[in-house]
């Protein structure tokens, strides 16, 4: 294998592995900041010995023994003299993983998931609640600051800010990487939960890059959420949460087609939805509303899911039901965003002026101001209203605010089919 095609081997490793090689090194050496660097000499490491020795069996469990020896000479080099460090020290010449191992069962908590533990701590309370879901954006998703700021309709600067703010934070809290339990648990739990999703939604619409999805994200976010109804098996909100993801995950196999492009709701064909992830998700929002939570935010969304799940045509959707869904969505979880789809049902429902002057007030909407589902819901809503001129500038406008190639590629797609380019008259 060439030394070029070993580099691009140990780039998209590093890609995969780097969210739990993070968390695994935090647990251990109860620093963010350092566990990044870990997990970066790791993969320096990589690069320098997998062109010379091959690409191991086993790529990720080598980048993870690598940084556990790294981490392992730093804290022999500070001389720590407690039991943790002694642990770690031990037969360290041969190189064995073994006391490692029994470390880390040592520092284990009854979360059991390294990298819901990291969520866990990351949304600590001596944090601000933008800080903890920057964080773990950066830490679990592997965001770069730039899609982290297109997720919170913020600047980059202000993104970096907030991350370094936060390790550093974290590294001078004495707490900070205990892992919560029982009622300091709880009062995480929410935004948890937040960030869980928002991970789901990353990987549902890849802010950047070549692919639409990033499937890998979404299959995460789905795992810790299933956790997480083991440890709040009585939070309605955890089964909303889940409810949500498996019904939207149903239909990722038919979100995009053969050439890369997105394919819209109404176009998917049906019959590549995951009837059991439908079914999973159904069921946990059943439980939710059991539960006395059919009004919280991700039932409520798990809920308008569902009207789309349940209807085996496009035609068949009850639109009249998702627009009140997002009325009272509205009312518990106020956002441009949540105007923002609540104007795209009511376009479906009562016709595309409704959703137009729905939509009139959010361009005046500065946090929206660079948020490219704003033109574009403008463009189908001028596209199904017979204002071809003004619906083609909509979609170029959505179309050079997209990072995302498959993303952008739909959307001059949708503006061609609006016909030649004219100006467009004043409103």
């Amino acid at each position: 294998m060439a030394a070029t095609e070993i580099h691009r081997t140990v780039e998209t490793v590093f890609r995969i592995e780097q969210a739990r090689l993070i968390a695994g090194l935090t647990r251990m050496v109860r620093d963010v900041g350092l566990a990044e660097e870990l997990a970066q000499d790791a993969l320096v490491t990589a690069l320098s010995e997998w062109p010379k020795s091959g690409v191991p069996d086993k790529p990720g469990a080598w980048l993870m023994a690598a940084a556990k020896r790294r981490a392992i000479d730093r804290l022999r080099r500070a001389r720590m003299q407690d039991l943790k460090h002694a642990e770690i020290g031990r037969d360290l010449d041969d190189e064995r993983d073994d006391d490692v191992e029994r470390l880390e069962a040592a520092l284990d908590d009854d979360i059991g998931d390294d990298l819901l533990n990291l969520i866990f701590i990351a949304c600590h309370p001596v944090l601000s609640p933008d800080a903890r879901l920057t964080l773990t954006l950066r830490l679990i998703a592997g965001l770069t600051t730039e899609e982290i700021a297109r997720a919170f309709l913020t600047t980059e600067p202000t993104v970096a800010q907030r991350i370094t703010r936060a390790k550093k934070t974290l590294a001078e809290s004495g707490a900070a990487y205990q892992a919560p339990r029982g009622e300091e648990r709880a009062a995480r739990l929410a935004s948890v939960l937040e960030v869980v999703y928002l991970i789901f939604n990353e990987g549902y619409a890849a802010t950047a890059g070549d692919d639409l999805i990033r499937a890998d994200l979404c299959g995460e976010a789905q795992r810790l959420g299933r956790i997480l109804i083991g440890i709040a098996p009585d939070e309605p909100e955890v089964f909303g949460l889940l409810a949500l993801m498996e019904i939207q995950a149903s239909r990722l196999k038919a979100r995009v087609g053969a050439d890369g492009e997105a394919i819209p709701l109404p176009e998917q064909n049906r019959a590549l939805w995951d009837g059991l992830l439908i079914r999973r998700g159904l069921e946990a929002l059943a439980k939710a509303e059991a539960l006395g939570g059919a009004d919280g935010p991700y039932a409520l969304q798990a809920a308008i899911g569902a009207c789309h799940a349940r209807a085996r045509r496009a035609e068949d959707t009850d639109w009249g039901r998702i627009a009140g869904l997002y009325d009272r969505l509205r009312a518990v979880m106020p956002s441009p965003v949540i105007d923002l789809n609540r104007a795209v049902a009511h376009s479906m429902a009562f016709g595309p002026e409704a959703g137009l002057a729905l939509l009139s007030p959010l361009e005046r909407e500065p946090a929206l101001r660079q948020y490219l589902a704003l033109p574009a819901a403008k463009g189908d809503f001028l596209f199904r209203a017979g204002r071809y001129p003004q619906a083609r500038a909509a979609f170029e406008a959505a179309a050079a605010l997209s990072r995302n190639v498959a993303e952008r590629n739909f959307l001059l797609k949708r503006a061609a089919a609006c016909g030649p380019a004219r100006p467009v008259p004043s409103e």
